[in-house]
């Protein structure tokens, strides 16, 4: 592992992190720089659990979401194991797949009938928060050594800022689209009724309970017809 061109690549990946403007360009950034930095990756993704269900998000093949779904339908698994905050390990390698399963033995083979050789798992994690993990794969057993493992570590603790922050960005992007969207719905409402601020604001969270629709879809229907009832 020439480990002085790594830290050069990393540092270009840090830039590149940096310049991209959403949440989805920049796990897209990450999956592709663990194929790009760590030797041995053929594919990479990112596997997250909500609620206990699995997401794949920015997979670079589709035996990573294969895997992914894998892994959550057997509740097992080294990315599935990553992702779960209850765990202590940060970190699962499974070098050879074609070897008898230390862990995981229902995952394994069939894992291997996706055409799986080896893979790894990480944690990204910042002191805040857990996000899920970044998953990397090869074609070929015995692909991923203590340095392929050291090597996708350091990304992954770079991806997990930057997914962090990207995530951040997205959710006060929305809150602030929101807001103006429920001014925009209120104002309407106003003008047409001939009510208050307050009772305008009523009148959109009446009907999204009664619809059982989000507030800031009700605001968004009202801003598009004018305030008339659908």
């Amino acid at each position: 592992m020439d480990w002085r061109l790594f830290a050069q690549r990393m540092a270009s990946m840090a830039r590149d992190l940096l310049a991209e403007h959403t949440l989805d360009a920049t796990l897209e950034q990450i999956s592709r720089s663990a194929v790009e930095l760590v030797d041995g990756c053929d594919a990479s993704g990112i596997l997250v659990l909500s609620e206990g269900r699995v997401r794949s998000l920015a997979p670079t093949d589709q035996f990573v979401t294969d895997s992914d779904m894998l892994q959550g339908e057997l509740r097992e698994g080294p990315c599935f194991d990553a992702a779960r905050p209850d765990r202590p390990e940060r970190v699962f390698r499974i070098p050879d797949l074609t070897a008898p399963p230390e862990r995981w033995p229902r995952f394994v083979p069939r894992a291997r009938e996706l055409g799986v050789g080896s893979m790894m798992g990480f944690l990204l994690y910042t002191r805040e928060e857990d996000l899920g993990a970044l998953n990397m794969y090869s074609r070929k057993p015995g692909m991923f050594t203590e340095d392929s493992e050291t090597a996708g570590w350091l990304l992954a603790s770079h991806a997990a800022v930057a997914f962090a922050t990207a995530r951040t960005d997205e959710q006060m992007q929305e809150a602030i689209t929101t807001r103006h969207l429920i001014g925009e719905a209120m104002g309407i409402l106003m003008g047409r009724h001939h009510v208050t601020e307050d009772q305008a604001f009523d009148l959109l969270r009446t009907r999204s309970q009664r619809t059982n629709t989000k507030l800031r879809d009700v605001a968004r229907e009202i801003c598009e017809s004018g305030g008339a009832e659908r």
